[in-house]
């Protein structure tokens, strides 16, 4: 209401198609010249490149599931260019995250509703900076079952679509090239997702390292990497705006954010997270939401 301004940031971002298709054809090619590398290469190479690239993909496909690729007008080609930036990351992803996504959203921190919360037994358990360590090297894995046991929903159409295509295309790139290229993929994407420094984004967002704020944003240079899901506050106020305007929010309403805790650094949100008796998994505020009922 104070600033209407902010209503003209919403809106599908132009750039963003070009954007990830230039990604997805990088790592097609990554494919291509790994196929003859040793293996300790192919697992360099995809945790110092093509992983990084494939969870950037990943926080593309965030901001496309707001629409914001095309608008809101044409949502079914929204979806089916996530399906296509899932491609490199070798695992169909982008019509399930859709699904739960949406949760998130509506329902921030609830019990049994936001599956980004972790389990009682990753809480109970992962308490150890040991154990804490392994908890976030064997996040993918968490990140990627814990839906299917936390609120399992039925298997969408497009949760069926994005694998037919997805193993279709691991089944091109293993017929020309080898089984490297998608060891190459796969395994950049669990190992990015993992224990990597642009992974700090998973435990900086919503993680409370300051009792009584639940959310933070990250003001670095990985934004750059990952279409500004460090803006995470302004994310949560404003999901129709697309990563590469949500800058413009805290410029044009400073008060409502500078005032407010983030993070400086993902390594150290990392370094924390481990070495912090205070901080876990269970570290994030959970409460009872009424499920709103589908328009």
């Amino acid at each position: 209401a104070k600033y209407p301004e902010i209503k003209t940031l919403m809106g599908p971002d132009p750039h963003l198609k070009w954007i990830v298709s230039g990604m997805v054809f990088t790592q097609f090619l990554a494919c291509y010249l790994v196929k003859d590398l040793s293996w300790k290469w192919i697992f360099f190479w995809a945790y110092a490149f093509g992983g990084c690239i494939n969870h950037s993909l990943t926080l593309a496909i965030h901001d496309i599931s707001h629409n914001v690729a095309f608008g809101n007008k044409q949502a079914k080609w929204n979806r089916w260019f996530a399906v296509f930036a899932n491609l490199p990351i070798g695992i169909p992803y982008s019509a399930s995250f859709k699904k739960y996504h949406i949760d998130h959203h509506r329902y921030l921190g609830g019990d049994n509703l936001d599956v980004d919360i972790p389990t009682d037994f990753e809480g109970w358990f992962f308490c150890t900076p040991l154990r804490k360590l392994l908890w976030l090297f064997l996040q993918p894995l968490f990140y990627s079952l814990r839906p299917l046991y936390v609120n399992p929903k039925a298997i969408t159409r497009m949760e069926v679509f994005n694998a037919l295509v997805q193993f279709s295309i691991d089944l091109i790139i293993y017929y020309l090239w080898g089984l490297k290229p998608i060891i190459y993929l796969i395994a950049g994407t669990i190992l990015c997702m993992g224990l990597h420094p642009i992974a700090g984004h998973f435990i900086a967002e919503h993680y409370m390292f300051l009792k009584g704020y639940e959310t933070y944003s990250y003001y670095g240079p990985l934004n750059c990497l990952t279409f500004n899901v460090g803006y995470h506050m302004e994310h949560h106020d404003f999901p129709s705006i697309p990563g590469c305007r949500l800058p413009m929010v805290k410029k044009i309403a400073p008060e409502y954010y500078d005032n407010l805790p983030h993070h400086q650094s993902w390594i150290r949100v990392l370094w924390d997270f481990v070495f912090d008796d205070t901080i876990g998994p269970y570290s994030r505020v959970k409460r009872l939401c009424k499920l709103a009922k589908e328009s």
